[in-house]
């Protein structure tokens, strides 16, 4: 027998509480068909009323398989239920369930609400029946619940009480500080339970300040609670919430989780899991994190040239869980601690097969660490690694050649009498016998200046004749610099992320002691690797 696990996420609400996140409609609707998909079992949508976009989202929101939630608070003291217009707002949202906030620690009731303890005991009984007479669902998040606790567990224990006995269906126990310790969450959630509110009737809702929201979700789990509160990546406030990302795959995949209990989410469902964590971020236009558990590029990566041999023969050696089974795939970047073996997995896994014992390799190894040496880095950028491999074993097509290239900015007054900036760009490349001269600014849609690097690359991908049809879904998508030595001597390098159409995405590395100069290296590998990865027929020379 297994226990039903409920997974309630909270992104489009608590994730919208992070510095510097502010979703629109349309995102707000991309994100909940994405959980839906996923198999999360009820989302919480905003609270309406608060702001515009979460008011327009209950207007407009998809119809998904899981119930949406609306977000509010209870009623205000001195006035009803019926007539408290907020609670109203919440409720004119029409959504199958809502999920209120009220206090459960004696310290905010009279101190943040400036309320007697008896009146918040009346608010939270009085909004959870006010909600269940519409005949909706009822949630009820006891913020602040395990501090409350701590300083009094009759009071927290009350409020708790009131919302089960008006009729809430999940009573929440929220760490809304994130400081509380795991061995904390489960030990206080074992005595709610023992007081007479029903592990099955129990959410945890925990912030990651301490970075054990992870873990204190699971350990109230462990304790009896049913239902699971979290975001994708963790979004949140301050330092975040419980990070469902990390959460859905340890219960599916790790014991005793996997044997006790079940969630929503299938098997293939969780294979769709990357590209949820990786939708979030396009949305918010981030990098994703690469250390992310289960999600992250490198969570399956193996530098050390032990791993990577080991690996090649089993890959549980060094691998916790198969990568396919969450999205992802294993690498294994190139760096100057690699072996043969590591090189010949990583070409093997770029299919770019290659013989044991060839002498290429050794070269190929050299290479790698003479570059390094003069501060390149091949273990943050696969597709230059892949092209410098393909160079020495003398099967890297030859595309086109960079004759020269131009970058200017200028500084000047606008006709509004403003100082701004313009970059303009001017590459010339030989394809087969001809050269191609090709001129680009870096304004953008707003007339802004995006820089130099941004000219270099729409000029580079301006016009490569017979391989434009390639490259024209190619855009720069992360562009990072790094001076890799002090003083006179310094170098800079360069890392640049690129993304096509399909969503395929590959980073490049250029170092030079002019950081323009060492992007339009980086540019033009991640080119040059699009067009080998696509199979382009290369021009014969003239």
């Amino acid at each position: 027998m297994t226990d039903r696990l409920y997974l309630y996420d909270t992104t489009l609400r608590d994730g919208q509480q992070t510095q510097g996140v502010q979703f629109s409609t349309r995102e707000k609707i991309q994100i909940a068909e994405a959980l839906d998909a996923l198999g999360i079992d009820q989302i919480e949508g905003g609270w309406p009323g608060a702001n515009p976009t979460d008011s327009e989202f209950f207007e407009t929101a998809p119809a998904t398989r899981a119930p949406m939630t609306a977000f509010g608070m209870t009623k205000r003291a001195g006035r009803s239920a019926a007539n408290d217009e907020v609670l109203a707002a919440v409720l004119n949202a029409n959504t199958p369930s809502v999920c209120i906030v009220g206090k459960a620690h004696d310290f905010h009731v009279t101190t943040a609400l400036g309320i007697t303890l008896d009146e918040n005991l009346a608010n939270i009984r009085d909004s959870i029946a006010h909600i269940v007479a519409q005949g909706r669902e009822a949630l009820f998040d006891a913020e602040h619940f395990f501090d409350g606790w701590k300083a009094n567990p009759d009071y927290s224990l009350a409020a708790i009480r009131a919302a089960y006995e008006a009729g809430a269906r999940w009573v929440v126990l929220c760490d809304t500080n994130g400081g509380s310790m795991p061995h904390e969450i489960a030990a206080i959630t074992r005595e709610v339970i023992a007081a007479g509110i029903p592990g099955d009737h129990l959410g945890i809702h925990c912030h990651d300040d301490t970075g054990q929201a992870v873990a204190c979700s699971l350990a109230a789990v462990e304790a009896g609670a049913r239902q699971i509160q979290g975001t994708l990546n963790g979004l949140g406030e301050r330092c975040g919430n419980a990070n469902l990302t990390t959460l859905i795959p340890t219960l599916l995949l790790k014991e005793p989780y996997a044997s006790a209990y079940e969630t929503g989410v299938s098997f293939e469902a969780l294979k769709r899991l990357r590209h949820a964590s990786r939708l979030l971020d396009d949305i918010l236009n981030r990098v994703p994190m690469k250390q992310a558990p289960y999600v992250g590029a490198s969570a399956f990566a193996h530098k050390a040239g032990l791993h990577a041999s080991a690996i090649a023969k089993n890959p549980s050696t060094y691998e916790h869980v198969e990568p396919s089974l969450v999205g992802n795939s294993r690498i294994v970047p190139m760096s100057n601690q690699a072996g043969q073996s590591n090189l010949r997995e990583r070409l093997a896994r770029a299919g770019i097969e290659v013989e044991k014992g060839d002498p290429a390799l050794a070269r190929i190894l050299d290479r790698i660490k003479e570059q390094e040496s003069r501060g390149y880095s091949y273990d943050t950028a696969q597709a230059s690694f892949e092209l410098l491999a393909l160079d020495e074993l003398g099967r890297l097509p030859d595309f086109f050649e960079v004759k020269r290239y131009r970058v200017t900015v200028e500084r000047r007054r606008n006709k509004r009498g403003k100082m701004v900036s313009l970059s303009e760009a001017v590459v010339v490349v030989k394809i087969g016998g001809e050269k191609v001269m090709s001129v680009s600014e870096s304004a953008g849609p707003d007339g802004s200046d995006r820089g130099p690097v941004n000219a270099l690359s729409r000029a580079l991908g301006k016009d490569l004749g017979p391989y434009q049809s390639v490259i024209d879904d190619v855009h720069l998508v992360d562009f990072k610099v790094r001076i890799t030595d002090g003083g006179t001597e310094a170098v800079t390098r360069v890392i640049i992320d690129s993304e096509d159409g399909d969503g395929n995405r590959w980073s490049t590395v250029g170092v030079s002691a002019n950081i323009v100069d060492a992007s339009f290296d980086a540019l033009v590998d991640a080119i040059r690797w699009k067009l080998v990865r696509d199979k382009a027929e290369p021009v014969a020379r003239r």
